[in-house]
């Protein structure tokens, strides 16, 4: 384990290697699952603001579940998620020429749109955050459907924290990062 601050990161996080391999899984995160991606609380009042700048880009299928179930729903444990289609796909996948599902609003934030890049459940994957009354554990999150992605970043040689850089800077900040970095390069 590495613990920085409030947070105690895996050591997967350090050891694992991992980079997307779009053409392999065709973004099937964005629709397996038994739940829309996790949003942190502060990322709802986002959402309402951002969504008329990226309805444009979302499908009928999207945009019909986001106007009768909401932005967002709430799981069995009070948590929030991203509103899903039928259950399964994010109402906010896209998919693009290649029949690869991306995220609508991440799109409308590469076009310039909005400052809003996507949640931050999605952004870290695959890390996920558990919140403990005093901490943040950071853990590498295996799921089948990530397998391309393992083994690409193995033949890259790029692991997780590498890969993840933008995302962790993004949450925990540039000096975070920076001790991480050192804390596991230190270690080798």
């Amino acid at each position: 384990m590495i613990v920085i601050d409030n947070t105690v990161i895996s050591d997967d996080v350090a050891d694992q290697f991992f980079v997307c391999e779009l053409t392999k899984c065709k973004g099937a995160c964005c629709v397996e699952g038994d739940l829309g991606a996790p949003l942190a609380e502060s990322e709802l009042e986002v959402l309402e603001e951002v969504y008329p700048l990226v309805k444009p880009y979302l499908n009928q299928k999207g945009i019909e579940a986001i106007e009768t179930q909401g932005l967002y729903e709430q799981d069995s444990d009070g948590d929030y998620v991203t509103t899903t289609v039928n259950g399964r796909e994010c109402a906010y996948a896209i998919y693009d020429k290649k029949g690869i599902l991306k995220c609508g609003i991440e799109q409308a934030f590469l076009d310039g749109k909005i400052a809003f890049r996507k949640p931050i459940s999605c952004y870290l994957y695959p890390i996920r955050i558990t919140k403990y009354d005093h901490f943040d554990a950071l853990n590498y999150d295996r799921w089948h459907i990530c397998k391309p992605a393992c083994h690409n970043g193995r033949e890259l040689g790029v692991p997780i924290y590498k890969f993840l850089k933008d995302p962790l800077i993004t949450k925990y900040g540039e000096s975070w990062y920076q001790e991480l970095v050192h804390k596991i390069e230190s270690k080798s």
